[in-house]
């Protein structure tokens, strides 16, 4: 595979400083000095930036590839396309012609993580943690993601933005809701790109990998300790995927997700892509589906143009 993960995302957002602190109580680390809003997962690095914009949205998405000859692949996959592209010395700038969404491939290293530490389960006739609490009960530290898992965007032409991210960019497809959403991936990872038939292009949700479902479960207590608005839904268990979820909204209205347990796919020739139809196309378990989810509140105010709620 030419590309390997996200590198990193820059959100618009109508009130930067109020997002800044969301992102930092969601477990995101600051970095640089302050002037610019910048954040880093404990795996990934720098992978959040924050920039000023009328309307919450996209702005830019980093892919990264190995190689000059990865670059060159994608540039020639997004010209049988006729998509224009800008290139740098290590990266390649792109437009998305189906949005206002830039995507930049850059020569990146592949991402290096440390393994979670081994959790021992108890079943029946199973004790496997006999004469111990569960490491989960223990714990009190601050839960930080370790890296930007995947991003969701809700497009207006579906099949248009697929060939792009596909044909175009080189991501390959793992499974399909029919006339609902693809997911697409750029790494081992399930998906890194899920895009969904909407009414407008816009931001559904940014995704951040957590150790365990213990983390899902403790990260979100803590964001909601103060502030219950933030919930939008979970604890539950995505079916397409297999991860746990639960989903939190930031100042500016975008949905932001703790997961963990996500599928991983080493070996293409073993994984077949499945189209998956119903409520198993959205969840396994867990809590019923808020409308907001599909439809998010401020949906009616994105495709007007109007301002989102600060």
């Amino acid at each position: 595979m030419a590309l390997h993960r996200l590198t990193s995302i820059t959100l618009g957002v109508p009130d930067v400083e109020a997002a800044a602190g969301y992102y930092e109580d969601f477990g995101l680390t600051p970095v640089g000095d302050g002037k610019v809003h910048r954040f880093a997962t404990q795996d990934g690095g720098e992978q959040l930036k924050l920039a000023h914009s009328a309307q919450r949205r996209l702005v830019e998405l980093g892919v990264g590839v190995d190689d000059q000859d990865d670059l060159d692949r994608v540039a020639a996959g997004l010209a049988r396309l006729d998509v224009p592209a800008e290139r740098g010395a290590t990266s390649l700038r792109v437009a998305d012609p189906n949005s206002n969404l830039t995507v930049i491939l850059e020569i990146a290293a592949h991402l290096e993580q440390t393994p979670a530490q081994q959790v021992p389960y108890n079943g029946p006739g199973r004790p496997s943690r006999a004469n111990d609490r569960a490491p989960g009960v223990e714990r009190t530290n601050r839960v930080r993601p370790r890296k930007l898992g995947h991003v969701v965007i809700g497009s207006r032409d579906q099949d248009a933005s697929q060939r792009f991210f596909t044909e175009g960019l080189g991501f390959k497809a793992t499974d399909h809701v029919p006339s609902l959403a693809s997911f697409l991936r750029c790494s081992t990872d399930h998906h890194n790109i899920l895009i969904q038939k909407a009414p407008v292009d816009f931001l559904h949700h940014t995704a951040w990998e957590v150790d365990d479902v213990d983390e899902v479960g403790r990260g979100a207590t803590a964001m909601l300790e103060e502030h219950p608005e933030r919930h939008v839904w979970g604890l539950g268990r995505h079916h397409i995927g297999s991860n746990f979820f639960w989903y939190l909204k930031d100042p500016a209205g975008n949905f932001s997700e703790y997961y963990s347990d996500l599928d991983c796919i080493v070996d293409d020739q073993l994984w077949k892509p499945s189209t998956v139809d119903g409520a198993r196309g959205i969840y396994n378990w867990g809590p019923p589906l808020p409308p907001s989810f599909i439809k998010p509140e401020d949906l009616a105010a994105l495709m007007t143009g109007s301002h989102s709620p600060r």
